[in-house]
């Protein structure tokens, strides 16, 4: 029996090879594509912050920044969620001593630093040579470690040494003066030396004495991290556990001390990198399952096609003898062959693939690393999913013939394809169908997160339904689509029409991938253009300032606001401090913990620069550190009104107890919190205005008046105020547009690919057709414009029913969301339609009849 099996796997193999090329393309990307994502899974879970500014510490000894949230679930054991603080959590000062006391302790170092503005002269607009630079004490130096080049260490309040790469860059030889302005107007400071760390590409950096730093640093009680250099000898194990046991609890709040070595030192430096990851990791995963089921989905159709073209030929062979197992055996070695051979092609190609979706997440603060075994095991992953899931599909494909009789097999090998799906197969689709539409109406009645989750699940089960009642939706298109085709194409139109409506089996393979490509891209593309548009209206309409003041990254010196609100032609003027909170909450049942980005503002005149459309309650009140304003639509969720108490914990974890005093709707521009800026300042890494909001008096001209005020500091910039600069976050950011190239990009390519195999395997399968008509009398024009016509048909058809099934969990998501429709920009929606029509065309056209000179050339 192997032997006829094997015998019939390789003449099938060799009969049918431009079938199998077909599916030998759809499964080697397939494969490629899991384990690419496999990759760049495995990459992003053993992430680390790099380690810079503690290269020479030992240890470091920091605060957690994870703040937990543990309840109980119904009819469930306590869970417990977790997420990363936005800010930093400091430790007390007295730590310090008590860690350089610990056994194997050679030096413990208080770790803070300041941004630092370096040079440049006055004057404030970019381009005055102004240099951005890290301040720290001298002390820590060792603690990169840097050393002496020329001159000495800095004995006064006005003394500093600067890195090699800044004195370069201002002229800073020991003697020399430079400007430095920290928070407040420029001083001059006396460059006592000059410092090199021997590596490239580290921060600028100017070290003050230690007791200088720790007033610019503006919290005395407590410090950033303390940096520990060990004995010689101290091994990290018993290093941790010395400083584990000296030091139990000198944190603040109920955050654990942690004590870093070797590459977990670079969490210390970098507080929000794990916070990313961490953002990333379900995002990704769930990008990852989609390409999984879509790759599945692929794989099944396209083994599907390949197995039901060959029915007649599997019910002869059933007929003239055949047993059910040789047939089994036979069609899957032919599968395991051509599988096989696929994944690992797939598993080759996975790794360029892997390095460059990479190369798009990687950052600064959080680079991928490329372990030698992770390429091996991402192909492996990515090879043995597409192997196994390869053969069980076929066998059911093959089901329906290998279990009939050898008499009813003769006559199903000259029966005409079923005209209907079996009613299991109805069955299913009507019920995804129908779970489909449930979820999207149970999205508008949800929302934030609830809300997304259950649009994703309507379009995954509306996609899975389309896939199951293909051959009805291709049935419907034909009672549509059907005189109009007929019209325009005459003889060829009569052709395709009759052709499309015998094989309704057919026309819905070729609409199911075309389908699957328009209904991801949409839903992709479309949900983030949606809320990007509602935040751009809302920001928009709640500005009324006519000029903002901006600074470096570190943000704007103190003292600017009141210098901006004392210049002539000032109306108004509001300072905005960014950080952000987290709101611990259930959601259904289960604990959550969400972070939000808030504006921290000052009350006083806010009401002349920015209008967040309060609906209950009064702005003026937002004052002091017990008071906040919510989001309309977020207080609604939580149950809240003015007068209620909600509780948030802030940037660095510190738990408070809020006082709801408005209500307002622009939440989607402007953030669901916002705070009194008191409030905020206290628990924000730099306590600066990232933006001054100015409203100038009616008929004159502030800007000059401004940058007059504004001359004493170093860095800063009057311009013309714009939406971006009271919107909560950025239009895109760099996270952003890489998961919309990784999503869309990548999955929407594979999906493209998906389209033209599909329709190349389905033309492929039908040459005999082609020939029978070429016999008959059709032209070969006339066959061409035929194969046209159906490809336009395909298209016009997976594209209203792709558009359709994207619109449905859209419009949920965008109602509960935004309370708006759907947008996606035309340009987007036109790039796809003419992809998908391009791919439909390749698949249709290339390996028809148009390139077959024995079926339209002389020899027919």
């Amino acid at each position: 029996m192997r032997r006829a099996s094997a015998f019939l796997a390789r003449r099938s193999l060799k009969a049918h090879r431009r079938a199998w090329a077909a599916v030998f393309a759809a499964t080697t990307a397939a494969a490629a594509l899991i384990g690419a994502f496999a990759f760049v899974l495995g990459s992003l879970l053993l992430a680390e912050p790099p380690v810079e500014r503690h290269a020479g510490a030992d240890a470091v000894v920091a605060a957690d920044q994870q703040v937990t949230y543990t309840a109980k679930p119904w009819g469930s054991k306590p869970q417990t969620a977790r997420t990363y603080l936005p800010e930093r959590v400091r430790l007390v000062r007295s730590a310090v001593a008590k860690a350089a006391a610990a056994e194997g302790v050679a030096k413990a170092v208080a770790d803070d630093s300041v941004p630092v503005a370096v040079g440049g002269g006055t004057g404030g607009e970019p381009g005055d040579g102004t240099t951005s630079a890290v301040g720290r004490s001298w002390d820590s130096a060792v603690l990169t470690p840097y050393r002496l080049t020329a001159g000495h260490a800095p004995r006064t309040s006005t003394e500093v040494v600067v890195d090699r790469a800044l004195a370069a860059a201002v002229g800073g030889a020991p003697g020399s003066h430079v400007t430095l302005q920290v928070d407040g107007t420029p001083r001059p400071y006396t460059v006592s030396g000059v410092a090199d760390t021997g590596r490239r590409g580290a921060a600028p950096a100017v070290f003050f004495t230690e007791r200088r730093l720790t007033a610019l640093a503006g919290h005395p009680g407590t410090v950033d991290a303390i940096g520990i250099v060990a004995e010689k000898g101290v091994p990290a194990d018993a290093l941790r556990a010395s400083l584990d046991a000296a030091l139990p609890d000198h944190v603040r709040g109920d955050h654990e001390v942690l004590v870093l070595t070797g590459a977990e030192r670079g969490q210390a430096e970098h507080i929000d990198a794990l916070g990313t990851r961490g953002d990333l990791l379900p995002l990704l995963a769930s990008v990852a399952a989609t390409v999984l089921m879509v790759a599945l989905l692929v794989i099944a159709t396209a083994l599907s096609q390949a197995v039901h073209q060959r029915s007649g030929e599997l019910a002869l062979l059933r007929a003239v003898g055949a047993t059910p197992r040789q047939l089994r055996s036979a069609v899957g070695r032919e599968v395991s062959r051509v599988a096989g051979a696929a994944a690992v092609l797939g598993a080759i190609g996975s790794v360029p693939l892997g390095l460059l979706m990479r190369s798009l997440l990687t950052t600064d603060p959080l680079p991928l690393p490329v372990p030698v075994w992770l390429p091996f095991a991402a192909g492996a992953t990515g090879a043995l999913l597409v192997a196994l899931a390869a053969r069980p599909v076929s066998m059911l494909a093959a089901r329906s013939i290998t279990r009939l009789r050898p008499a009813a097999a003769l006559g199903a090998a000259r029966a005409p394809e079923p005209g209907e799906p079996g009613r299991l197969r109805t069955l299913c689709g009507a019920v995804l169908a129908l779970a489909g539409v449930g979820s999207a109406g149970a999205a508008t009645a949800q929302g934030g997160q609830a809300a997304a989750v259950a649009a994703s699940g309507a379009a995954t089960s509306l996609i899975i339904a389309v896939a199951l009642l293909g051959p009805w939706i291709a049935r419907i298109a034909m009672r549509v689509l059907g005189a109009p085709i007929r019209r325009a194409g005459r003889i060829s139109g009569f052709l395709a029409a009759r052709s499309a409506a015998a094989h309704h089996r057919r026309l819905g393979a070729a609409i199911t991938p075309i389908v699957l490509v328009v209904a991801f891209v949409c839903v992709q593309l479309a949900a983030g253009s949606t809320l990007e548009r509602a935040a751009d209206r809302q920001a928009v309409a709640a500005l009324r300032a006519d000029l903002v003041v901006t600074g470096p990254a570190a943000g704007l010196p103190a003292g600017a606001a009141q210098a901006v609100r004392e210049a002539p032609g000032v109306s108004a003027a509001t300072g905005v401090l960014r950080s952000g909170v987290v709101l611990a909450h259930r959601e259904m049942g289960d604990p959550k913990l969400d972070r939000f980005p808030v504006l921290g503002v000052t009350a006083d005149q806010l009401s002349d620069t920015l209008d967040p459309h309060v609906t209950a309650g009064d702005l003026t009140d937002l004052t002091g550190r017990g008071t906040v304003a919510v989001g309309k639509d977020r207080a609604a969720d939580l149950g809240l009104g003015t007068g209620d108490t909600v509780k948030l914990r802030l940037g660095d974890g510190t738990e408070v107890r809020l006082r709801v005093v408005a209500l307002y709707e622009r939440s989607l521009g402007l953030g669901e919190f916002m705070l009194p800026r008191e409030a905020l300042a206290g628990h924000v890494s730099a306590p600066n205005d990232q933006r001054i909001l100015i409203r100038s008096a009616r008929g004159g001209a502030a800007a000059s008046a401004v940058r007059h005020a504004l001359a004493p500091y170093t860095g800063v910039r009057v311009r013309p105020a714009t939406a971006d600069d009271v919107r909560i976050a950025p239009p895109t950011s760099d996270a952003d547009n890489a998961m919309m190239i990784t999503g869309v990009g990548v999955i929407g390519g594979f999906a493209l690919l998906a389209v033209i195999s599909t329709l190349s395997l389905i033309t492929v399968g039908r040459r005999p057709e082609f020939h029978l008509l070429r016999m008959v009398g059709a032209g070969r024009r006339q066959v061409r414009r035929m194969l046209v016509l159906e490809t336009g048909l395909v298209a016009v058809t997976g594209l209203a029913i792709g558009t359709l099934v994207a619109a449905i969990p859209l419009v949920a998501f965008a109602v509960s969301t935004a309370g708006t429709t759907p947008y996606l920009p035309p340009e987007r929606y036109g790039v796809l339609v003419l992809a998908v029509t391009l791919a439909a065309g390749a698949g249709t056209m290339w390996p028809g009849p148009s390139g077959d000179r024995f079926v339209l050339g002389r020899r027919d």
